[in-house]
């Protein structure tokens, strides 16, 4: 088979058809992506304006509103182009992009196990609090999930676009993902598919233990607790978090960890529409439904807004 120069462009075949159930589809998703960019810019700006709000839990939380942005700008402004104007090329060095970014955010499993710790210790050790959760390992935690996700994305890109591509160059998704863009590739990839699939369930498993072990403390200190209030306090606090670990890592796990034989193009899809685009929305509506202080900074933004008209 004829191979490709790395300047060839990939065909991106898409996630939608042009029938009527497609569009309204279509339709919906780029609210939904909508709302995820407005709900999570949001967020970014409560914390950064409202004092009240600069702790480390929610500067933990600014940077996961962070990094869903960034998931959301890179992935969903591409895919509507290319259904609006019915091109769905996209370069090697696009892709490479596309690769870092959607890897970048690997780091959420990182950001993901601080807050757990966070958590841990405001409820286990409150008095202690500014001594365990300084901010000095606060940028420390911050820094460290960055820098794992962007050398994961780095070198998945770097390695992915480094294989020479056959001449069947079209991607059978709407983004530029590495497992799918290695099926492409015409040289034996069997030992780069390893190398990732390890470090997919290393950066999956060694968050997801820390995230078991500091709930496992918070739940033997909760059920040690006498007062009714304090124990639904405590469930209050950590249950917005639980929710958003459920949600990211069932999805990742489902995406990285199923054996291949398992895999195919639809559900796939529909596995990295749920991740990409839905997740995000939901990150940001479960900390401000269920979170009384961000509520609050919420109503406090609103009626200056209204004092300033």
């Amino acid at each position: 088979m004829e191979n490709w120069n790395i300047t060839a462009d990939f065909i991106l075949l898409g996630l939608f058809n042009y029938t009527g159930a497609h569009q309204f589809l279509f339709v919906l998703v780029l609210i939904i992506a909508f709302t995820s960019l407005v709900g999570n810019a949001l967020m970014l700006l409560l914390i950064l304006l409202d004092p009240h709000l600069h702790r480390p839990m929610y500067i933990l939380l600014s940077q996961l509103s962070l990094m869903d942005l960034m998931l959301i700008s890179t992935i969903v402004p591409k895919m509507a182009i290319d259904y609006l104007t019915c091109r769905k090329f996209i370069s090697p060095a696009g892709c490479g992009f596309q690769i870092f970014f959607l890897t970048l955010g690997g780091g959420e499993c990182f950001l993901l196990a601080a807050m757990s710790y966070d958590r841990y210790v405001a409820i286990c050790h409150p008095l202690r609090y500014p001594v365990l959760m300084s901010w000095k390992l606060c940028l420390s935690m911050i820094l460290g999930s960055w820098f794992l996700g962007a050398a994961d994305g780095l070198m998945q890109a770097a390695a992915t676009l480094n294989f020479s591509f056959c001449n069947t160059h079209e991607i059978d998704h709407f983004f530029c993902e590495a497992p799918t863009l290695v099926r492409l590739a015409c040289a034996d990839t069997s030992v780069f598919e390893y190398v990732m699939y390890i470090c997919c369930v290393l950066m999956l498993l060694i968050p997801i233990s820390l995230i078991l072990i500091s709930y496992s403390l918070i739940l033997a200190a909760v059920l040690q607790m006498r007062s009714n209030e304090a124990r639904k306090k405590a469930f209050a606090t950590c249950s917005s978090h639980l929710s958003v670990v459920g949600l990211f890592f069932g999805a990742a796990i489902f995406t990285y960890m199923r054996p291949k034989s398992y895999r195919s193009a639809n559900y796939n899809k529909v596995v990295s529409v749920y991740y990409t685009i839905f997740t995000p929305v939901l990150n940001p509506l479960i900390y401000s439904l269920r979170n009384s202080e961000v509520k609050g900074a919420l109503q406090k933004c609103m009626n200056r807004c209204v004092a300033y008209e």
